[in-house]
């Protein structure tokens, strides 16, 4: 089931910058998507116009398959700043403040704070609490009134490693309760280990949209060096079970073909007479292939 629809979602500001061109998306139930570019790509911009707080240029957007401006945003809880919670009152104080302007039960909310793992300091003031701290109590927040959606805009930007754990940790544990999550980042790592599918974006454009598997179902990449690399080179070019084949400063990187093994490989140079001194394999990251699509 389709959970949003965007469809040539554009987004220009004066003087004809394009914040975001022509975006077509579809984001399906109970999947973590990860909006993934660099800083200034657009990311910020399109979840503000698919939860209303800007107008697109052109393009629209489609919640829940109801038509545009129908009474959805309570089915969706966002993060796209820090919430102002107040800093003399504890979690719950501050959480049943939330509930009360989303006009919701206070009940899930001992459940809530557990969940973001803040149980031990419920009765601490806000002020008094990290940064990762804070940020949970944050997503907390957005899943009062038990939305059907999560956006999380940058959800570790300005963690320590413990936190971005711990957030990251707390995201995927949501997401297996069958939540539906969008988050922004420009943090490959988080996307990576987080997100099961991905919409590569560079100055508002899209680049490449779908399941983080398929995206990076590439042939593995086989790393060989030798004493003579221009010697090997030359053997390995033209071989059919090379599929592509670069050299680096001091290797060569080749995609073999499905059925060849490295073992096969290695054979096969040492009856050239080739010693290989390393060989490796290795699959493709998502930080390989953003680099690849956006440099």
């Amino acid at each position: 089931m389709s959970i949003l629809s965007i469809k040539g979602l554009s987004k220009t500001y004066p003087k004809n910058i394009k914040a975001v061109d022509q975006l077509n998306l579809e984001i399906q139930a109970g999947t973590i998507f990860g909006i993934l570019g660099p800083n200034g790509s657009g990311k910020t911009t399109t979840l503000a116009m698919i939860l209303g707080i800007i107008h697109p240029t052109s393009g629209h957007y489609q919640w829940f398959g109801e038509p545009e401006g129908s009474n959805c945003r309570k089915r969706i809880g966002a993060i796209l700043e820090t919430p102002n919670f107040y800093p003399y009152l504890n979690a719950k104080k501050n959480l049943e403040i939330i509930a009360h302007i989303k006009k919701s039960t206070p009940n899930q909310i001992a459940e809530l704070i557990e969940l973001v793992g803040l149980s031990h300091r419920k009765e601490a003031v806000f002020s008094s609490y990290s940064l990762g701290m804070k940020q949970r109590l944050a997503i907390a927040a957005a899943l009062v009134g038990d939305p059907d959606v999560l956006i999380f805009d940058e959800p570790t930007n300005g963690l320590d490693p413990q936190g971005i754990v711990e957030v990251r940790n707390l995201l995927i544990e949501i997401g297996k309760r069958g939540k539906t999550i969008l988050l922004a980042s420009h943090i490959i790592d988080e996307v990576e280990k987080v997100c099961d599918h991905v919409a590569i974006i560079k100055y508002g454009k899209l680049l490449v949209a779908g399941k983080v598997s398929d995206i990076l179902n590439d042939d593995p990449i086989t790393t060989i060096q030798s004493e003579n690399i221009p010697l090997l080179k030359k053997t390995l070019e033209g071989a059919p079970f090379v599929q592509s084949l670069q050299e680096t400063q001091d290797a060569i990187e080749l995609r073999l073909l499905p059925k060849f093994s490295t073992a096969d490989l290695n054979r096969f140079l040492f009856d050239k007479g080739i010693v290989l001194s390393q060989l490796s394999q290795t699959k493709k990251s998502l930080e390989t292939e953003f680099l690849e699509r956006t440099n």
